[in-house]
């Protein structure tokens, strides 16, 4: 089934050349199903290969799914364009009274920053608080685990300088077939 985004985000084009099934929101109006609203914290500097990739996943579900973007601040991007962010982004302040099925929180490259040395560490802890009583299930990605686990849990960073873990290519087993068979 397919993902329901603004009728003209560029990742629209991008997943259909894919040939992944992508509906506007112009089109799935007409549709007698409720979508599951999700929204995306996208802390990565490329921010569209980033809802790129999200955006893909996201479409294999059976069910609409409603996507909006969100941005932590108002801080000048400088690997996306302002005009993308103004267009497809929306701010904590216009959804703090709304409720969501989901929430992914997408990695950042902060592996050796100070949670206290992160310039926007304030409004993330401020979402991750609000997530506890307006979003259903929330999903953390590479560096916002970590900060979860700091902000909600109280565990501690441990900054190493080799890596730990990673995301490896690897067969699925039946549990996951609505995964791509690659990832």
């Amino acid at each position: 089934m397919p993902i329901r985004v603004l009728d003209e985000l560029p990742a629209v084009n991008f997943l259909r050349e894919e040939n992944v099934f992508v509906m506007t929101t112009s089109r799935a109006t007409g549709q007698e199903i409720r979508p599951l609203k999700v929204i995306i914290l996208n802390l990565m500097p490329k921010k569209i290969e980033t809802e790129n990739q999200f955006l893909r996943l996201l479409s294999n579900s059976p069910l609409q799914v409603d996507i909006q973007l969100l941005r932590i601040d108002a801080r000048e991007s400088r690997n996306t364009p302002a005009e993308h962010l103004n267009n497809f982004y929306c701010n904590f302040e216009d959804i703090c009274d709304q409720n969501f099925d989901g929430l992914i929180v997408t990695g950042a490259p902060l592996g050796l920053v100070e949670f206290n040395d992160v310039a926007y560490w304030p409004q993330i802890r401020q979402v991750l608080e609000w997530a506890k009583d307006h979003v259903t299930s929330t999903l953390f990605v590479c560096w916002a685990v970590q900060a979860a686990l700091n902000i909600l849990y109280g565990i501690p960073k441990q900054t190493r300088t080799d890596k730990l873990s990673g995301v490896y290519e690897h067969h699925h087993p039946p549990s996951s077939c609505s995964f791509d068979a690659w990832f």
